[in-house]
């Protein structure tokens, strides 16, 4: 093909408005031909290999069974052979899961802009830098209760991965997503530089450039991205902006530690499906552990058994108090479930936490400090990060356009 020909993309769709809004996007573009395809998906019997297409936009309807089994057939029919956008009204917990398992390139929610349409086929065509082909870590730390001591096991976990890591060049990013009431800017210190209600209704805005202006860096090499804290407001921030945040921390860094409230939102699936590791982070007592319990339920019936959850024992206590829960209640109660304890130090904590700094900068060789790491850090028999295709989670590929 010569250097400056045009690529077609081939579009699947009986939305004669989306047609014709395509068509016109392209009209006067001298890289790229629509070439419609008008017949329900479902009855495609190899339109897009037939026509010599270097991708495909294909409009579903996310609501329909059928629509998405039909778009699972063709996603092994055409087995990464040429990257595949998928367009609907409306993307469902549901639909977002077989979004996320078959790997489409990118997805986009009707009605869909020109600029949106045409930086997704664009994007789609390139493929991905090498800089966003990598491959990041995504450490999930969630509370079963509040004051469980999420925010600290996070933090904490993320530079121990960053010590771990740094010497290769590795970057490590910690992501707030308790986006009124976060503590990980106050906890070591920084300004949170996040303005979140700027971009509420316009997550397209956000790209690399804005990104590092929004980012706090911290003197032990960790970056932050947190929201400033709100305490009068509460509501569900906008989904694409949360996931296109995601998208863009997880090309650029290498580990991402995320602190996710307890609070479920709209968005928190999609989180712990781009997870490789999900913490729950519980304490030793029984309406704690019952709480876990019920979280490890919900989130196997939202999301599905492929999350497997490991469940942090925080401010852990080796001897019996009367009466008290006993190490092996704590075993027998999570099963398979249990990742380990970490040690009950609150006076380090609290230190760290004056200070402004990680606990490992207070006392290294501290308890609670080792027997994270025996969690977190990965070992050399573990296997790499897997190869990931979604929201560059890989957020990296349904990702959002812009």
């Amino acid at each position: 093909m010569e250097k400056n020909a045009k690529r077609r993309v081939a579009l699947v769709s009986g939305d004669a408005e989306f047609a014709r809004e395509a068509r016109a996007a392209f009209a006067q573009s001298d890289r790229i031909d629509i070439h419609l395809i008008n017949r329900p998906l479902a009855e495609l019997r190899g339109e897009i290999q037939e026509s010599d297409c270097a991708a495909a936009v294909l409009d579903i309807d996310a609501t329909k069974l059928e629509d998405l089994e039909a778009l699972q057939r063709l996603m092994r029919r055409l087995d990464g052979r040429i990257p595949v956008i998928a367009a609907a009204n409306d993307i469902n917990a549901a639909a977002m899961r077989i979004l996320v398992q078959i790997k489409v390139a990118d997805f986009l929610v009707k009605p869909v802009t020109t600029a949106d349409l045409v930086r997704a086929c664009e994007r789609a065509l390139e493929g991905p830098s090498r800089e966003e082909s990598r491959e990041s870590q995504i450490h999930v730390f969630m509370p079963t209760a509040g004051g469980v001591g999420n925010t600290v096991l996070a933090l904490e976990a993320a530079y121990q991965l960053h010590r771990a890591s740094a010497a290769r060049g590795a970057t490590t990013c910690v992501v707030d997503l308790n986006l009124q009431h976060g503590a990980c800017a106050e906890y070591l210190d920084l300004e949170p530089r996040f303005q979140i209600h700027e971009l509420q209704n316009r997550p397209d805005r956000l790209d690399r450039q804005l990104l590092d202006v929004m980012l706090a860096k911290h003197k032990s090499g960790l970056s932050v991205l947190a929201a400033p804290i709100q305490p009068a407001e509460m509501g569900s921030f906008n989904a694409d902006l949360v996931v296109r945040m995601l998208d863009l921390v997880s090309a650029y860094f290498d580990h991402v530690v995320i602190d996710m409230p307890r609070t479920w939102f709209a968005w928190t699936d999609t989180v712990l499906l781009g997870a490789d590791k999900l913490y729950l982070v519980t304490n030793m007592t029984v309406p704690c552990l019952r709480h876990t319990q019920r979280l490890i339920g919900t989130i196997h019936e939202a999301v599905g058994k492929e999350v497997r959850p490991q469940v942090i024992v925080n401010r852990f206590e080796q001897k019996r108090q009367s009466g008290g829960v006993t190490a092996r209640d704590v075993e027998t109660t999570l099963g398979e479930h249990y990742a380990g304890p970490v040690a009950n130090n609150y006076r380090l904590v609290r230190e760290a936490v004056d200070r402004g700094v990680p606990l490992q900068e207070v006392d290294a060789r501290a308890d609670v400090v080792t027997s994270l790491g025996r969690i977190v850090l990965p070992r050399e028999a573990e296997p790499q990060a897997r190869s990931r295709s979604w929201l560059s989670f890989n957020w990296k590929g349904l990702r959002r356009a812009g």
